[in-house]
């Protein structure tokens, strides 16, 4: 049977944290805060703190109750997609949605709104709150995340803290390290000291699996990710790798987009239009097919093609 056509949701698609994850996007392309060197979608056209409706809410709901009922096969319902969840403002209505449902809902977020009243009591209607730290101070904050220019790193992590102290559900926290830039041991350490004020329940590390915002952005590798770890407490989880369990439908768009790309290379874009994709979908693909080693990404005239090896 033809999946339907949901202009809000997207997947189930393998996640590294959340298993099989329903994404649900709350706002347009790249609608975000932050303008991070590492983001595998591209660079943010434009900043905004600016929260509105971006997308109509009951709608939201409508396709997420659909998918409920005619499907309902995953581990986790997940507000992410291609911005911020919280700019959004009526999240807060989607996630009490989620809250009467049996699959847990996810709500990722880079944590700069948190310092938001009403923010706080939206996001803690999730079962688990996935927030970001790559930085310590306003000088690394700019570097790494580029924020929007009324962005503070104080005010940014006062947010965090007040949220944990009001949050009884599961926090968890992403260190994103960036070879160069924020992973030597010194840095990291400041990161981890930062981090034990939050009292996270799971700390994840990551680094660069696919191409970023900037060519200057370079991965940290697995034996220096294993190394910093254990700089945190709790320890930290290097981001692992996807389930071998994987669904049909996943391993059909796997192929489906390999095949593609042995004809021809292609952008992440072609390949979202050729297959009306979510573009988060398609990078979480492209992911699994380069760490498979199937597919390789080359930049051309500033755009990034991918081919098959």
């Amino acid at each position: 049977m033809k999946q339907p056509d949901y202009r809000y949701l997207f997947g189930p698609v393998p996640s590294r944290r959340f298993g099989r994850s329903l994404g649900i996007d709350l706002t347009p392309y790249k609608t975000c805060s932050l303008d991070c060197v590492f983001c595998q979608l591209g660079r943010t056209p434009q900043k905004t703190l600016d929260r509105k409706v971006y997308v109509p809410t009951a709608n939201v709901i409508a396709e997420i109750d659909h998918w409920l009922q005619t499907d309902g096969n995953a581990d986790y319902l997940t507000l992410s997609g291609s911005g911020e969840p919280t700019l959004h403002a009526e999240f807060g209505r989607v996630l009490a949605f989620l809250r009467d449902q049996p699959i847990p809902s996810v709500l990722l977020t880079n944590g700069t709104l948190l310092n938001v009243p009403e923010v706080r009591e939206a996001a803690a209607l999730a079962r688990v709150v996935k927030v970001s730290l790559s930085a310590w101070d306003q000088k690394s904050f700019e570097w790494v995340n580029r924020p929007h220019p009324q962005l503070a790193f104080k005010s940014f992590f006062d947010g965090l803290k007040q949220f944990r102290n009001s949050y009884d559900g599961q926090l968890w926290l992403e260190v994103f390290l960036l070879s160069g830039i924020n992973a030597m041991a010194i840095d990291v350490e400041k990161i981890a000291l930062l981090a034990r004020q939050l009292k996270p329940d799971r700390i994840h590390l990551n680094t660069i699996a696919r191409p970023p915002a900037e060519n200057f952005a370079a991965a940290v590798s697995m034996d220096q990710m294993e190394v910093l770890a254990s700089l945190f407490d709790p320890p930290a989880q290097i981001a692992a790798g996807f389930s071998n369990e994987r669904s049909e439908t996943i391993k059909a768009n796997e192929e489906t987009i390999l095949a593609m790309l042995k004809r021809r290379p292609c952008t992440i874009q072609h390949i979202q239009t050729a297959f009306g994709m979510h573009i988060n979908e398609v990078s979480k693909y492209l992911g699994l097919l380069m760490k498979k080693e199937q597919i390789h990404a080359d930049l051309k005239n500033q755009e990034v093609y991918y081919r098959s090896i």
